[in-house]
């Protein structure tokens, strides 16, 4: 489809719930954690080219639009080895923080995926696909099917589980930065190697999560370290909880929070009351279920039925 554009949003999420277990044999650490996709979202334009060359651009001047970039890698992954000789035009419109846990590099690259193999016309399975997406990153798969769902192991291996009820919810980025090279190290150093420190990793177990997850209990193993070495981001929960949420949690490995406001109305009193330090930005936005999230993804959606 040579000239054709794709307009795709890419949703952030939330880890409702994010365990870290203990330290595997590869390096890696086992995760056990309740997934959910989000209204806030970036937008990427696809359009296919006769050439073969991909060419990616962006609106935030501070983010790489080389090799560097998730976007340009799945393109490229795709095109090496299903699409040789086909080329792209990709255009990102950036909303989500980077570097927030919020998940937005991953969403963008498996959306990338997902849209091109569209626009190129290729056969790829959704399993060959996710294998593409599993070389990129831990939290890239979950893009394919967003909702709800559990991830365990390093956080690949995917089960949906039942949309939770529709959640309001405010996400709150400050000025602070975390890396989640730097979050796992820190953890690591924190929980592991220190006697004194209260151990987070034994505290946390494989446990029976229903189908229906609660999001009203929540549990973050990475808050205590990432308060630890970022206090503005622990300033940042407190002001969501001040600000009426039920319930406020780090996102991710940081350095955004969020807090659940339980109707519109509590959500908009909250952007109204919230005390922001300068700097601070704040997305409202609600939670989004897999059958809205696929349908969202348009015709880019249904080659998830391969």
């Amino acid at each position: 489809m040579s000239g054709s554009t794709l307009i795709l949003p890419t949703f952030a999420k939330v880890n409702w719930n994010l365990r870290v277990l203990g330290k595997r044999p590869d390096g890696y650490h086992e995760l056990d954690t309740i997934l959910q996709t989000i209204s806030l979202h970036d937008t990427i334009a696809l359009t296919a080219t006769e050439s073969p060359e991909i060419v990616l651009s962006c609106d935030d001047r501070t983010l790489p639009t080389g090799a560097d970039n998730l976007i340009y890698r799945a393109a490229e992954a795709l095109q090496v080895r299903f699409a040789p000789g086909k080329g792209a035009h990709i255009r990102l419109e950036k909303r989500i923080p980077a570097q927030a846990g919020l998940g937005g590099g991953s969403a963008d690259a498996a959306v990338t995926l997902l849209g091109l193999t569209f626009l190129w016309g290729t056969s790829a399975k959704v399993r060959e696909l996710l294998e593409i997406a599993n070389s990129l990153g831990a939290d890239v798969p979950f893009f394919f099917f967003g909702g709800t769902a559990r991830g365990v192991g390093i956080g690949k291996d995917l089960a949906p589980l039942r949309d939770t009820p529709d959640q309001f919810l405010l996400v709150l980025k400050p000025n602070a930065s975390m890396s989640t090279g730097v979050a796992y190290e820190s953890l690591k150093a924190r929980s592991l190697t220190s006697a004194e420190a209260k151990t987070i990793l034994s505290s946390s177990a494989h446990g029976e999560i229903s189908d229906c997850f609660d999001s009203k209990v929540l549990q973050n193993d990475f808050e205590q370290v990432v308060f630890e070495l970022e206090p503005e981001i622990k300033r940042a929960k407190i002001a969501l909880m001040k600000a009426g949420a039920e319930v406020a949690l780090l996102a991710g490995s940081g350095s955004a929070v969020f807090g659940i406001f339980d109707s519109g109305d509590a959500q908009e009193r909250a952007i109204q009351a919230i005390e922001l330090e300068a700097g601070w930005r704040v997305f409202p936005c609600r939670t989004v279920g897999r059958n809205a999230y696929r349908s969202a993804l348009g015709a880019a959606g249904e080659i998830l039925g391969r």
